[in-house]
C-alpha cells in the first residue's frame, strides 16, 4: 500500500467505442476525444507488425497479441490493488502468470514512490485528446507519471518510442487540466520470466517527446480530414511550447536517457 494524497480532484468521464472505426474514444467533460493509444495507433509504422504477421501467421500472431494482453490487464489489476491498499485473488492461469510480474514491479519500481495522487486516472486535454494513465505520483519527490508495461521480452529503447510519446501526452494533459508540473514520466516493464526495465524520460527529453506527440496528433487529424489543409487544434498549443534551441539539442546528445535494468530473477 502507498500513501494516498489528495492533492488533485479528478476529472471522471467515460471510455467509448467509435461504432464506425471501433476504435477508443473518451467522453470527458463534453468533449467526445479519441485516446492517445488511439492516435498512436493510427498514426505508427506498421512494417514491423505486418512482417511478423506473415512471419508466424496471423492465427499465431493472434494467440500471442490476445494472450500477452490478458496478461497485461491481470497484472495491472494487481497493480492497482496494491497501490490503493486492497486485496486480489486471481487463480486463474493467466492470473498466476501475471502475479510474479506485478511483484516485480512493486519491488523494483514503485520502491521509491512517496505517495501517490491518482491510480487509473482519466485525463484528457480540452479539444485535443483524451488517456488513463496507471499512476500520478510522487517518486523520488517529483511529480512523475508512472506507466506499466507488460513485454514478452525485454525492449531495447528505440522500440518504446511510443511509449515515450504516450507519457508525455499524458503529462501535458495533466499539467494543462490540474495545473501541476510533472517533472517525468517512468515506464517500468516486467516479461514473464521477470526480467525488470526502467526508462525514464524528464527534462528536455519530456518536452521533445512532447513535441513529437503533437506532431503523430497533426497526422491523426489530417488523416481524419482527409488531408484538408486546415490548421488543427494542437499546432496552437504547439506554438506556446518553448522550442529546443540548438545547444539544448546539443545537450540531449551529450546526455542520452538509458533504461534501467536488473538482472533476471531467480524466483
Amino acid at each position: 500500500m502507498i500513501k494516498h494524497s489528495k492533492r488533485y480532484t479528478y476529472i471522471q468521464g467515460k471510455q467509448l467505442t467509435d461504432p464506425g472505426s471501433g476504435t477508443r474514444m473518451y467522453e470527458i467533460s463534453n468533449y467526445k476525444l479519441p485516446s492517445v493509444t488511439t492516435v498512436l495507433g493510427a498514426t505508427k509504422n506498421q512494417d514491423f507488425i505486418k512482417k511478423w504477421k506473415a512471419k508466424v501467421g496471423e492465427v499465431e500472431a493472434t494467440r500471442i497479441k490476445d494472450h500477452a494482453s490478458s496478461r497485461g490487464t491481470c497484472m495491472h489489476k494487481y497493480l492497482e490493488h496494491y497501490v490503493r491498499g486492497t486485496n486480489i485473488i486471481d487463480l486463474t492461469p493467466i492470473g498466476q502468470e501475471a502475479r510474479p510480474m506485478a511483484d516485480k514491479i512493486i519491488e523494483m519500481g514503485l520502491a521509491p514512490v512517496d505517495e501517490y495522487y491518482g491510480s487509473e486516472v482519466m485525463l484528457h486535454y480540452p479539444g485535443l485528446y483524451a488517456g488513463a494513465t496507471d499512476l500520478i505520483c510522487s517518486h523520488n519527490g517529483m511529480e512523475t507519471v508512472v506507466d506499466f508495461k507488460q513485454s514478452n521480452r525485454p525492449k531495447r529503447e528505440e522500440w518504446i518510442e511510443d511509449y515515450y510519446m504516450q507519457i508525455s501526452a499524458y503529462a501535458m494533459a495533466h499539467d494543462y487540466v490540474y495545473g501541476s508540473h510533472i517533472k517525468q514520466g517512468v515506464i517500468m516493464v516486467c516479461t514473464p520470466d521477470l526480467y525488470y526495465q526502467e526508462f525514464k524520460v524528464e527534462g528536455l527529453q519530456l518536452r521533445k517527446w512532447k513535441h513529437a506527440f503533437l506532431k503523430r496528433l497533426d497526422m491523426y487529424n489530417e488523416l481524419q480530414v482527409k488531408k484538408k489543409k486546415i490548421k488543427t487544434p494542437s499546432e496552437k498549443y504547439q506554438d506556446e511550447l518553448e522550442p529546443i534551441t540548438p545547444s539544448e539539442q546539443y545537450q540531449e546528445e551529450l546526455e542520452p536517457i538509458t533504461p534501467i535494468t536488473s538482472p533476471m530473477s531467480d524466483e
